[in-house]
C-alpha cells in the first residue's frame, strides 16, 4: 500500500477567478494562463496536475501535451472516458504520450456524472453501461500494454481480434490509474484497477470508514497492497485564520440567488454530487473547525475546502493522512497564486524535506 505523501494541483481550463458570481473578475483560458498555473504548481512541489474534462473546459489531451512541453517534471492527470475514444486507440495514445513525455502521465478514470452532458457529446450509454465499458476498457488496456502477443478480447461491450499496441508504455507496467466517485460501481472499479481512489471532501471519520470498506473490496481482487487513497479538496490558506475565513467568504459573497440557482441546475445525480449537496446544508457551511462547504453553493463538483492558517491547514490534512490517505489533489483561487502559497507555507509542514 502506498504511504509516501503526494500532492496534485488543478488546471482551470474553463477560466480562473478570484470570486464567483455575476461581474466577478475572471482570468480567461489561454496558453499563458495554463502555463502560469502549471509552472507555479511545479515550482511549489506538486507532482501532478488534474486536467478537467467538463463541457466548458478546453480539450484535456491537447492541453496536457502543451503543458508537458512547457514544464519540466509535473505530470498531467488526464481523463480516459468510456465511449469517447476507441479502446485500442486510447491504449496507443496513452503509451505514446507516456514515451514522448518521459513517463509524465497519470490516467483519470471518469465514467461521467451527467447523462445530459454525455448525450450532448454523442455518448448514449447509461451510467451503468459506461462503468461496464470502463471496466472492460481498462482490462484491455492493461493486456495491450503487458502481453507479448496480439490480444483478442471478447467482452460485453468491447471486442477486438489480434490487437497490438506500439509503443509500449515507458512507466512499468503502465501509468497509474486514479478514480474519484462515490457509487458502488466506482468502488468496484477502484478495487480492481485503481492505484489511487480519490474521495471528495468529507469528515475524516467518514473517509476512514470508506477506506476500510474499499480495502476489503480490493482484497477480494488480490490488490490489498496496491490500492491507495487520496482526497480532492479546495484550499484557502492565509497567514492568519481571520484572513483565511475572510478570503473564503469573499469567494462566494458576490453570488446572487440567480447564480446559485443556475449552479444548482448543473449538479448531476451522481452519488458524489448528492453527498456534496447534503454537506452544503450544514450550519454555516462548517463540517469541522477548518472544513468548509461554502464553495458547493457557487460551483458544481468537489467543493469542500480546508480553510485556515498554514498550521491549521496542515493539521487538517494530517487528519486525512491518519484516516489512510496519502494523495491530495488540491485547488484554490486563483490557482497560480494559491499553489504558490500552499507550496511555500503548508507543504514544508507536511513534507519537511521541501522546506526552503
Amino acid at each position: 500500500m502506498q504511504s509516501e505523501l503526494e500532492f496534485g494541483w488543478f488546471l482551470p481550463t474553463s477560466g480562473d477567478t478570484e470570486a464567483f458570481g455575476e461581474g466577478a473578475d475572471t482570468i480567461p483560458s489561454s496558453m499563458e494562463a495554463f502555463e502560469e498555473t502549471t509552472l507555479a504548481a511545479e515550482q511549489a512541489g506538486f507532482s501532478y496536475l488534474l486536467v478537467p474534462v467538463q463541457t466548458l473546459c478546453w480539450e484535456a489531451w491537447v492541453t496536457s501535451a502543451m503543458i508537458v512541453g512547457r514544464s519540466q517534471s509535473i505530470r498531467p492527470l488526464v481523463a480516459a472516458r468510456p465511449g469517447y475514444i476507441q479502446p485500442t486507440l486510447l491504449a496507443k495514445m496513452i503509451s505514446t504520450f507516456d514515451q514522448l513525455s518521459g513517463g509524465r502521465l497519470c490516467i483519470n478514470l471518469i465514467a461521467g456524472a451527467s447523462e445530459k452532458e454525455a448525450r450532448a457529446d454523442g455518448v448514449h450509454l447509461s451510467k451503468q453501461e459506461r462503468y461496464i465499458l470502463m471496466d472492460e476498457t481498462v482490462e484491455l488496456l492493461k493486456r495491450l500494454w503487458t502481453e507479448p502477443k496480439p490480444v483478442t478480447f471478447e467482452g460485453e461491450m468491447v471486442q477486438c481480434e489480434g490487437a497490438r499496441c506500439v509503443p509500449r508504455c515507458l512507466q512499468e507496467p503502465h501509468p497509474p490509474f486514479y478514480l474519484g466517485g462515490g457509487s458502488e460501481q466506482a468502488a468496484e472499479i477502484s478495487a480492481k484497477h485503481s492505484h489511487v481512489h480519490l474521495f471528495w471532501g468529507d469528515r475524516p471519520e467518514r473517509i476512514a470508514e470508506q477506506i476500510g470498506a474499499l480495502r476489503e473490496r480490493a482484497a477480494q481482487h488480490g490488490r490489498e497492497n496496491e490500492l491507495g487513497f487520496g482526497m480532492r479538496l479546495q484550499i484557502v490558506v492565509r497567514d492568519t485564520e481571520e484572513e483565511a475565513w475572510a478570503a473564503a467568504n469573499r469567494l462566494i459573497e458576490g453570488a446572487s440567488d440567480n447564480w446559485r440557482d443556475m449552479i444548482g441546475k448543473l449538479w448531476s445525480s451522481s452519488e458524489a454530487n448528492r453527498r456534496m449537496k447534503e454537506l452544503s446544508e450544514v450550519e454555516d457551511y462548517r463540517l469541522g473547525p477548518h472544513l468548509w462547504t461554502g464553495l458547493t453553493t457557487v460551483r458544481p463538483g468537489a467543493g469542500v475546502a480546508v480553510v485556515g492558517n498554514p498550521q491549521q491547514v496542515a493539521d487538517t490534512l494530517r487528519e486525512f493522512v491518519d484516516a489512510g490517505c496519502h494523495s491530495f489533489c488540491l485547488s484554490g483561487y486563483p490557482h497560480a497564486r494559491e499553489a504558490e502559497r500552499f507550496g511555500r507555507d503548508v507543504m514544508p509542514l507536511l513534507v519537511p524535506s521541501s522546506a526552503g
